[in-house]
């Protein structure tokens, strides 16, 4: 639950997409080649998830997608 908060925050948001950046910086400038491509796609995937509010994580653990959805289901847990 602690994970899945920090990562709908908006810290959590902000670190994605500099972690996104950062892993597609590696991809593109220190590995090059075949490698160096799959990861700049695959850094696409935490930079959108930033941009737009989504978390992966959240759905393995059982929250829903939306990272308003999640925090939101986040804030009635804490209640309870």
């Amino acid at each position: 639950m602690t994970f899945v908060t920090f990562m709908t925050s908006n810290r959590g948001r902000i670190m994605r997409v500099l972690m996104g950046i950062i892993l597609m910086s590696v991809g593109l400038l220190v590995v090059k080649d075949t490698l160096g491509t799959v990861l700049a796609f695959i850094a696409l995937v935490p930079i959108a998830g930033g941009l737009l509010d989504f978390c992966i994580a959240s759905v393995v653990m059982g929250y829903p997608f939306q990272g308003a959805a999640a925090r939101e289901q986040l804030a009635q847990e804490r209640h309870r």
